[in-house]
């Protein structure tokens, strides 16, 4: 029944900008994903020092400082996840609360529309909010794996007198990591996402060319940034 009501109740240029904000999100996912094994993303770039790094700890007979890296590398997931909580509590409790939708009045260019659709509209927020947390949290549980897998690798000597392979060590480690810093990415893309679903507050037009302007950030930033080209030389 709400969902037939929404279809009543929305205009078309709504269900539009809708579909292409989700299209242009799934689209721009699955090409950053395929571009990420060849050497054309900063995803990939960093992943060749990720192996470069963990080759380097196999040789090593102190590997505290590795730990400390990982840990390092975790406080960013840890610290978006904690953000993201309080942002979807935020959420919440403005949904469903009288009077939010007039707010939007205030907003320059804002379109005129009813509660129920104002509510729809903080949905789709709670929704990228919500799976920004869980890309979030997994990113800190995956650098814990790496962290065990650096914990666990054999000692340095071990590897030099040829009892374990340093290559296939190296190459898990450096794979978890490199998991977790692209779930942690699909995180920060979803924040940017969040940005272009907040101009629907304001009409189906600002929302729909905010998509194309956050996308086309998200692209020069992956495969167009001055620290592309350094990783890459």
């Amino acid at each position: 029944m709400q969902l037939l009501q929404a279809f009543k109740v929305m205009a078309l240029a709504d269900w539009l900008a809708l579909a292409g904000f989700f299209i242009a999100w799934i689209s721009y996912a699955m090409f950053a994903g395929r571009r990420t094994g060849t050497a054309g993303s900063l995803l990939a770039n960093t992943n060749r020092y990720r192996l470069l790094w963990m080759m380097q700890t196999t040789s090593r007979e102190n590997r505290v400082v590795d730990a400390v890296v990982v840990q390092n590398l975790s406080t960013s997931p840890s610290f978006f996840a904690s953000t993201t909580i309080l942002i979807v509590g935020g959420l919440l409790a403005v949904l469903g609360t009288q009077g939010a939708s007039d707010l939007v009045k205030e907003f320059p260019f804002a379109t005129v529309t009813s509660a129920f659709v104002f509510d729809l509209k903080l949905m789709l927020l709670l929704v990228i909010f919500v799976y920004a947390f869980f890309r979030f949290s997994w990113s800190m549980r995956q650098y814990t794996f790496g962290a065990l897998l650096i914990a666990s690798m054999p000692e340095a000597k071990v590897f030099e007198n040829g009892q374990a392979n340093r290559e296939e060590y190296a190459e898990r480690a450096g794979r978890v990591v490199g998991m977790a810093a692209e779930t942690f990415n699909d995180g920060l893309r979803a924040y940017y996402m969040a940005f272009a679903a907040l101009m629907w507050f304001s009409s189906p037009l600002a929302f729909a060319l905010a998509t194309a302007g956050i996308v086309f950030l998200l692209y020069q930033r992956e495969f167009r940034s001055d620290v592309l080209e350094v990783l890459r030389g």
